[in-house]
């Protein structure tokens, strides 16, 4: 009795809701993420025997192919919306799963709505699945979006039992779960939502797609920190992990590849958010600085590449005394660990002092930059507004900053500057090295290290 007591025991698992770490006995705090009052408690996902003991009965053959078999490969279909499409990677394979995440109210739902829209009249049989809303709440937004004679079938369910039995029947060409976070599976043991059950539900609807050949979308919350809720082993079942980002308090919105098996990673299309939904954006670098006026002192035009697509996005700095002990360091869109290392890099290398000052950095028109090359903009945005002169209005400035105070020569220069000379821009300011290029229209000023840029730019260093 005592035997078969710690055996019940040893079943029973606790897992972490914001990592998806397993333990085998409760905590407050996760050990290994931090989070505090994640940990539940699960029942295991299969109580048969495990991996190492799979038992004396042989499973079938499986199919092996040659690696030189000529297969043509699966056509793509194209939506019509050029941004969606470019995301993808030229258009939605056959049988794969794409995983969509983003913040509450940002969009997901139109977006899917629409693009769902899109490729039914491109003659894909498509069904939209909501777990987070009736039917006739779903044709209430199709309506205002004016997609109401769209033939997209449309079901309000979590059970996922039922949905495959349906997608088997029906056998659609496109499925879109609305959301994986409120579906669930009556063989698991815990609430919808959990760890367990997300893994569950993107593990069948995963393989049922590749099973059938049927492409599948699934919708996935975030968390606090930005990253799709559940565990993380969800974002490698799928192909494509796409972000939809964007602030609330500006009306465009950034789809984003961060993964994505049939296509360029780091991928992005930009939509509008209209009164009628969301609307593609062919030229974001126009719409990113349409809102820029006369030269201000800290406003800088960065010359980026997102994807494989350059973009022309402002830098915003501002500088200012600090009436505090320590003075603050406040940062949108950009890392903030990367703004300590040039402000550091300014002081040691240059001479330029930012003790006492407050610093806040903003990318305009709630874009998000990664890409390194924007260190130059950063630097140059931050000498503008502490010393109170503006640069000039038709440059773009890009490069790299190392730790010596050198700059460093970053990829596809011709692209940006060739995107520079198409909106108006007649100079730019970049790091010398790589190969030499001259674009018609713009004159560029190579510069090798940090201290030459700040002695030729602001006369001083």
């Amino acid at each position: 009795m005592v035997q078969n007591k710690n055996m019940a025991k040893s079943k029973t698992q606790f897992t972490c809701t914001a990592c998806g770490n397993v333990t085998t006995k409760w905590a407050g705090r996760c050990e290994a993420c931090g989070e505090w009052n994640s940990i539940v408690e699960e029942a295991p996902l299969s109580s048969g025997p495990s991996a190492a003991t799979l038992g004396t009965t042989r499973g079938r053959r499986i199919e092996l192919t040659d690696l030189r078999t000529e297969e043509t490969p699966p056509p793509r279909t194209v939506s019509g919306v050029a941004e969606l499409d470019r995301v993808l990677g030229g258009g939605l394979v056959p049988a794969s799963a794409i995983l969509v995440g983003g913040d509450p109210g940002i969009g997901k739902s139109t977006l899917l709505l629409q693009a769902a829209a899109r490729f039914a009249r491109m003659g894909l049989k498509t069904i939209y699945v909501s777990g987070e809303e009736a039917s006739a709440q779903v044709r209430m937004r199709a309506q205002r979006l004016g997609l109401t004679q769209s033939p997209v079938q449309l079901a309000a369910e979590t059970n996922l039992r039922d949905i495959l039995t349906t997608l088997d029947e029906e056998r659609p060409q496109l499925a879109i779960i609305d959301s994986i976070q409120t579906m669930w599976s009556d063989s698991i043991g815990s609430a919808p939502g959990s760890v367990s059950q997300v893994r569950a539900a993107a593990h069948e609807l995963t393989a049922f797609a590749k099973r059938k050949g049927m492409a599948v979308i699934l919708v996935g919350h975030v968390t606090k920190e930005g990253q799709i809720a559940g565990p993380r082993v969800v974002e490698h079942m799928v192909d494509t992990v796409l972000y939809f980002e964007g602030e609330r308090g500006h009306q465009f919105r950034v789809l984003r590849a961060v993964k994505n098996r049939f296509g360029p990673a780091d991928e992005i299309g930009v939509f509008e958010m209209t009164g009628k939904g969301l609307a593609e954006v062919t030229n974001p670098s126009a719409l990113f600085l349409s809102d820029r006026g006369q030269p201000t002192p800290g406003s800088v035009v960065f010359a980026g590449i997102e994807g494989t697509r350059p973009v022309l996005i402002e830098l915003q700095a501002l500088v200012a005394p600090s009436p505090h002990s320590q003075p603050r360091r406040t940062v949108v869109g950009w890392d903030g660990g990367r703004l300590a290392m040039i402000l550091a890099v300014l002081e040691a290398r240059c001479g330029i002092p930012f003790a006492g000052l407050d610093v806040y950095l903003n990318v305009a028109g709630g874009m998000k930059i990664s890409e390194p090359a924007a260190d130059l903009a950063v630097a140059a945005a931050l000498l503008s507004a502490r010393e109170d002169a503006a640069l000039p209005a038709d440059t773009v400035v890009f490069g790299e900053i190392s730790l010596s105070g050198a700059l460093r020569a970053v990829g596809q220069t011709e692209n940006r500057l060739k995107e520079a000379q198409k909106l108006g821009f007649s100079s730019a300011i970049a790091p010398k090295g790589g190969k030499s290029l001259t674009v018609d229209g713009i004159k560029l000023n190579r510069i090798t290290d940090l201290a030459s840029f700040v002695g030729e730019t602001f006369g001083a260093g």
